[in-house]
């Protein structure tokens, strides 16, 4: 499920850039675009919470832990991961943007995966297995072979530097989220990060003397598209797979947007997939079936796997349960 949930967080966010431009084109501006996407997408989540309370349970851990998960410590790197990380990775990426080529952008912001990978090994997070390696290397090809089969493209110092800065900032965005990931449920994770980012929007709104709202009711549509697809379904599934595949493997996984964002931009946009592109598309699926190979991770306790039973104080079937 892990991996199934990393590739579906992938293509909703790969979906981001043709809703992006269909809001662009129907008068949404970036500021706008980032303030209803963060404020809708808090709404939302904050909805389904109310609607659904068993939401608001962790099924992966037992009740009796729960009460030892939601500290204040966690809620405020909740919501910092959304007005710090989000907000600052989502601002950087679309500054650059507006100054570089979106393949060259995509090429170097897709960067971060290597950048998570050293990471989490260097903080002894994951290990650097022959199978790991393999599976960034074949994704990493892939995604260069689908980016720079879109053509030439146009190198712009300073876009690219944003577009690094972007990386580095989901690179951390990331690690972070990955240490509370375990220690609060899904929904109520997102709804925080989602709230942080929007209220860091809002104060730059005000800041900026304001955010125009008064565009017509395709850019509305195309904003609600962003906010359910692109923001609140991606956000829930990464953080639904993050958990269970681990910072690296996850990072890995996203390369599967590029491809997603190629495709559709294919199919509504009349634009034709070269061979090149085709074969990119296949190496970062190809990805995907390295990291299956790898052996299963010892030590799991049903459908548990043995980081949650650490955290969750779930002996494990090796270790002998003993009474005091």
């Amino acid at each position: 499920m892990g991996p199934a949930l990393c590739l579906l967080s992938a293509a909703c966010f790969g979906a981001m850039a043709i809703f992006g431009k269909l809001a662009y084109a129907a008068g949404v501006s970036p500021g706008a675009l980032l303030l209803v996407r963060f404020a809708l997408g808090a709404v939302l989540l904050g909805m389904l919470l109310l609607l659904r309370p068993g939401l608001r349970r962790d099924p992966m851990i037992p009740d009796r832990t729960a009460a030892t998960r939601s500290t204040p410590v966690v809620l405020v790197t909740a919501l910092g991961l959304g007005a710090v990380g989000y907000a600052t990775q989502a601002g950087l990426y679309f500054s650059a943007l507006e100054l570089m080529d979106a393949s060259l952008l995509s090429l170097v912001f897709y960067t971060y995966p290597l950048l998570v990978t050293l990471a989490a090994v260097l903080l002894g997070r994951d290990r650097l297995t022959p199978g790991r390696c393999a599976a960034l290397v074949v994704a990493s090809c892939g995604t260069l072979l689908v980016l720079l089969g879109t053509g030439e493209v146009t190198f712009h110092p300073l876009g690219t530097a944003l577009a690094f800065g972007a990386a580095a900032t989901y690179t951390v965005y990331i690690l972070v989220a990955d240490t509370v990931v375990h220690r609060l449920p899904p929904v109520i994770l997102a709804a925080l990060v989602m709230t942080g980012a929007a209220l860091t929007m809002a104060v730059r709104a005000l800041v900026t003397d304001g955010t125009d709202l008064g565009f017509g009711w395709q850019g509305w549509f195309w904003l609600a598209c962003i906010a359910v697809v692109s923001t609140v379904l991606a956000m829930l599934t990464f953080f639904a797979g993050l958990r269970r595949t681990g910072p690296s493997t996850a990072a890995i996984m996203s390369t599967f947007e590029p491809v997603v964002t190629t495709a559709l931009a294919a199919l509504t946009l009349g634009e034709i997939l070269s061979p090149v592109q085709w074969a990119g598309g296949l190496l970062v699926l190809s990805s995907v079936a390295v990291l299956q190979l790898r052996r299963k991770r010892p030590g799991q306790h049903g459908d548990v796997p043995r980081r949650e039973q650490d955290r969750a104080g779930i002996p494990s079937p090796k270790q002998p349960v003993t009474v005091d």
